[in-house]
């Protein structure tokens, strides 16, 4: 039997779950991080996320969350608003008996300003393309994490450094697949110095 997952479905790519497949509904505007661009997130990085506090805002089929706890993440909060991708959610997280997750009803921005200053390492930003709320999610996230920690959004157009400069954000990575341009953002609090600018 062929190994490819079906369009209903998709494969989580490493850590201890790695070839576990998660259940992916159909409904509109879900489309999960192809593991191509999955791959490539996490070689940016690193694949061991031990002690990691993450939070996927826009969950979907959690593929980014599960594979965030596959590595060894301490915490993995999925957030999803739809009731059907909730109980979707459960489901994976029960089948594969996965205690650092945790699945949260409701919206993804507002469950993060519940959250503490510091409290979060890693924030995954997916968003509904057309819901065009990239700004708010990326203020949001920025609330939650600590100088240094990370966010990864996945957008239908480019984020630039110098349109994220102002918000505290450094663009660490930022590829493109197809028509997702997909970033790797790190939470910065410092101004550069001449010095380092210069280089």
């Amino acid at each position: 039997m062929s190994q490819r997952a079906s369009a209903n479905e998709v494969r989580l790519i490493g850590g201890q779950w790695k070839r576990s497949k998660l259940q992916v509904l159909d409904k509109p505007g879900l489309r999960p991080t192809p593991n191509r661009v999955r791959e490539t997130l996490f070689n940016w990085l690193g694949q061991d996320l031990s002690g990691w506090r993450c939070v996927d805002v826009f969950a979907g089929s959690g593929a980014l969350g599960f594979e965030a706890a596959s590595r060894g993440a301490l915490q993995v909060v999925l957030v999803e608003r739809d009731t059907a991708l909730v109980r979707c959610l459960r489901d994976s997280q029960s089948r594969l008996k996965a205690a650092s997750v945790q699945v949260e009803a409701g919206d993804g921005l507002a469950y993060l300003q519940r959250c503490a200053q510091g409290s979060v390492d890693l924030v995954f930003l997916d968003p509904p393309f057309d819901a065009n709320v990239f700004d708010a999610a990326l203020a949001a996230a920025a609330q939650v994490l600590a100088d240094g920690g990370w966010a990864y959004l996945e957008a239908d157009r480019a984020f630039t450094q110098a349109a994220l400069q102002g918000a505290g954000w450094r663009l660490h990575r930022a590829g493109r697949a197809g028509a997702v341009f997909f970033h790797l953002l790190q939470r910065s609090l410092k101004q550069e110095t001449p010095e380092a600018s210069s280089h």
